[in-house]
């Protein structure tokens, strides 16, 4: 499981490298079939991997409004704390105890470790194909999707 986590943010930390190529403009543009712009879609995965994770350790959702992290930057950074957070969980056993449930606070159901650790990957992978369609609509290359040929640790 930690290997689809560190290609979850290898392919990301590629999207954010591949948004330099766009202007402000094209990022925030509303997009069809998503959440929004490609720089939100960008901002959702970071906010729901780390609010499913926080429910997992037993802590309070945080609300992170997207307009503290409206630009490139500022998401680049979002995304490398929330990481280097997530990370420090994955030493500690984010592994372990996966029939453990989960009570999360945005739903009224509970949902094993398991289940919200492959939601989060599902979520991720889903985003990514989003991105991929929106690069090729610009006429742009998108970042592979390929998990194969990844090493570990987040390294080509």
């Amino acid at each position: 499981m930690q290997s689809f986590f560190e290609y979850i943010w290898q392919v990301r930390e590629e999207w954010l490298e591949w948004c330099r190529q766009i202007s402000r403009e094209e990022m925030l543009k509303p997009r069809t079939g998503g959440p929004g712009s490609i720089l939100y879609t960008l901002f959702h995965v970071i906010e729901v991997e780390y609010s499913w994770i926080r429910a997992i350790q037993g802590k309070e959702d945080e609300v992170i409004p997207f307009e503290q992290y409206d630009t490139l930057e500022q998401l680049k950074k979002l995304s490398n704390d929330c990481r280097a957070e997530i990370m420090e969980f994955m030493e500690e056993g984010l592994f372990a105890n996966k029939d453990e449930r989960v009570n999360v606070s945005w739903e009224n159901q509970s949902y094993t470790k398991d289940e919200i650790l492959h939601h989060v990957i599902a979520h991720d992978i889903h985003h990514i194909g989003q991105l991929s369609v929106w690069a090729r609509e610009l006429e742009l290359k998108p970042v592979s999707a390929h998990f194969i040929g990844r090493t570990e640790h987040g390294k080509s």
